[in-house]
């Protein structure tokens, strides 16, 4: 799908005729390809996010040179020899492995690369940023989120759990938008979250490889423990774990971490406000509409945020006023070629997907025509 809408822009890149009001002067903008874009991309969701960039930087008529995580290469190499199959000409989309510092720096340094798309951490992010800077490159930067899902006590409560699960436990809470902040009017907080805890215990551990598998491994050691540290940090604030916090004994040789359910959060917990990429929620109740707001603009991110309730009115408030590039009313994760994606604050710059993401991988150049056939005093500038 995004292969096909970004190609189908490509022969809609238009410049314009200007209306210049002086005598026998004619001008136009061209939209012109950057030149050399490299895309790095994350182990989550490799080939969606490499999709994201790739085809609308080749729809603008650049060439790519795509650094993929050192944890996952494998599924990019693989689809990069699809573009050889179909024929594309040598040099356009090419691919380097390696570590950060190894691979990932000298390539956003490298001084054809004018502009650099990049998915990943924050500290990650700053990297880039600060190496782009120096050569003064465009960015596209799509970058951590803590986002709350808000359930007000209106809501149809069995959608919105399904919501809330899908939400967080979705690719073991791996993703960048993941809605690792439930924020619950505490009226219905009891009740929401036993349902909650009965449907998250009904998950399906195991295997990503098989179909009837719902929740799988992280990805490396070092991350299970990093999301197992952040479970313990937690407890050690005052969280209280309404389910899982641990290892699963079945699957002890594995990276798996069992689904967890935090209750007793406060949003100044570290739970609450660092980025932990794992299943891991953090329950925190809200008695009103304001207060809502106040909790979850309370972060440094703003990638993502959820809205769960009956009430289009509030629906429509909360949209306004919620400081995230996406928010979903009952729903969550809804994403398409068409609609711009990208984060407020620390969550990243610039949009991908969409007409904005097309425009950012190209450059506007302004051509002047003199028809006149002579030259006005020279030494007045006009």
């Amino acid at each position: 799908e995004w292969y096909r809408y970004f190609g189908g822009l490509a022969d809609k890149i238009e410049g314009d005729v200007l209306p210049i009001d002086k005598h026998g002067m004619h001008a136009y903008t061209r939209r012109e390809p950057l030149g050399v874009v490299a895309c790095i991309t994350p182990w989550n969701s490799p080939l969606m996010l490499l999709t994201w960039k790739l085809a609308p930087a080749l729809a603008a008529g650049n060439t790519c040179v795509i650094k993929p995580s050192e944890h996952a290469s494998v599924s990019t190499l693989a689809f990069l020899e699809l573009f050889e199959q179909a024929g594309f000409p040598h040099g356009v989309v090419n691919s380097v492995t390696g570590f950060p510092a190894e691979v990932g720096a000298p390539l956003v340094a490298h001084p054809d690369v004018r502009k650099v798309a990049f998915t990943g951490g924050e500290a990650g992010g700053l990297n880039v940023y600060r190496c782009a800077a120096e050569g003064l490159k465009h960015v596209t930067l799509e970058l951590g989120g803590k986002s709350p899902n808000i359930v007000f006590d209106d809501t149809v409560i069995e959608n919105a759990v399904n919501g809330v699960i899908s939400g967080i436990f979705a690719a073991s809470g791996q993703t960048c938008i993941a809605g690792s902040r439930l924020l619950i009017q505490r009226r219905i907080q009891n009740e929401f979250v036993e349902r909650l805890v009965a449907l998250a215990k009904t998950a399906r551990i195991g295997d990503p490889k098989l179909i009837e598998t719902q929740v799988g491994p992280v990805t490396t050691l070092q991350q299970r423990k990093r999301v197992l540290d952040y479970v313990g940090i937690a407890v050690s604030e005052g969280a209280q774990c309404a389910l899982g916090g641990g290892v699963p004994n079945e699957l002890g040789d594995g990276w798996f971490v069992e689904p967890t359910i935090l209750t007793g959060v406060n949003n100044q917990m570290r739970i609450a406000r660092e980025e932990v990429f794992g299943p891991v929620l953090a329950v925190i109740p809200f008695d009103d509409e304001e207060d809502a707001l106040a909790i979850a603009n309370d972060s440094s991110y703003g990638l993502a945020a959820g809205v769960w309730t009956s009430d289009i009115g509030r629906a429509l408030r909360m949209s306004d006023r919620l400081e995230a590039g996406t928010v979903w009313v009952n729903s969550y994760r809804a994403a398409s070629f068409i609609a711009p994606f990208g984060g407020y604050k620390r969550s990243g710059i610039g949009r991908e997907n969409g007409r904005e993401a097309i425009d950012s991988y190209l450059q506007t150049k302004t051509v002047w025509i003199d028809t006149t056939g002579k030259v006005a005093n020279p030494f007045v500038m006009r």
